[in-house]
């Protein structure tokens, strides 16, 4: 029998990590960079810096015939909206990468009044090279971001989205998170049969991470 999908939790500074750890073939990334307020002590002005930067040295990264993933939801600062999809399509443009795909998930239903933080997030995937088109199209509004474990989660089925990219259209049999929180796109890799590395800097976070277990065929719920 094949032996199980391996996760492996390292409690580190993740670009530290990435620098340390030259990616294997095979890899991809699935990742939320930190929000501003998960970095006050940067500012905004040296968030946005930051941001841009920490997605330039993922692209870097990854291999050539990988790709990262990421997941990120818009915010207000002071009145005015960020797009962090910008920011993520900025990064790639600085690269020379390639933008493979861009999608949008649902986090609250169609229709939903909200006067914070964005119901919906994007969700791109960048190569260091043009692709492909994809074998198996998937959808380009995604309705429900999923079951999230915890309140900051891509939701597991953005994860499974993901993840059955990576398989059905990458050589990818790894995928790493940076910045991986609970672990969410970490236990839907492994649950669709891929190792995974997850890299925070939080001792809590990194605990979670290593003991999330998602059963894609159970109904939505509390984590098994």
């Amino acid at each position: 029998m094949p032996s199980p999908p391996r996760r492996h939790i390292v409690q580190a500074e993740a670009l530290a990590w990435l620098d340390a750890n030259p990616a294997e073939p095979g890899t991809s990334v699935i990742t939320s960079l930190p929000d501003v307020s998960e970095v006050a002590e940067l500012g905004f002005e040296g968030w946005r810096g930051w941001f841009v930067g920490a997605a330039r040295r993922i692209l870097r990264w990854i291999p050539p015939d990988g790709v990262a993933i990421f997941f990120q939801s818009d915010i207000r600062h002071h009145g005015v909206w960020v797009d962090k999809g910008y920011l993520v399509a900025r990064a790639a443009e600085e690269e020379a990468a390639s933008l493979v795909w861009h999608k949008i998930v649902l986090r609250k239903e169609a229709g939903f009044q909200s006067y914070g933080r964005a119901t919906y997030s994007h969700m791109l995937c960048i190569s260091q090279k043009p692709r492909p088109l994809p074998t198996r199209p998937s959808p380009d509004v995604l309705p429900d971001a999923g079951f999230k474990p915890w309140s900051r989660a891509m939701g597991v089925e953005a994860c499974r989205l993901a993840c059955r990219y990576l398989l059905e259209e990458t050589a990818t049999r790894i995928v790493v998170d940076p910045f991986c929180g609970h672990g969410t796109a970490l236990a839907v890799a492994n649950a669709l049969g891929l190792d995974a590395i997850g890299i925070d800097i939080g001792a809590r976070k990194c605990r979670a991470a290593r003991n999330l277990v998602i059963d894609l065929e159970a109904p939505p719920g509390p984590s098994r």
